[in-house]
């Protein structure tokens, strides 16, 4: 066999080898940044569910303020 046929082939293997590496850390790479988004976007539909409940607390403790407001007002009188 020619040499130049021996180079080529072990440059064309080494091309491929090459190429396959750079798909498969792409990859990896590429799922790594969706598992970080996916956990993002999981933090916030739990804030996002959380917040009518702190809402509803605050307008809970804003009804008892004045209604304490109200009471000390008529014990003032």
């Amino acid at each position: 066999m020619d040499s130049t046929v021996i180079v080529s082939l072990i440059s064309l293997l080494g091309t491929l080898v090459d190429s396959l590496g750079g798909i498969v850390v792409s990859g990896k790479l590429t799922a790594y940044r969706i598992q970080q988004l996916e956990n993002k976007v999981a933090e916030h539909n739990n804030f996002a569910r959380r917040m009518p409940v702190v809402e509803e607390q605050i307008k809970v403790i804003n009804h008892r303020i004045e209604d304490l407001e109200q009471e000390e007002k008529r014990h003032e009188d």
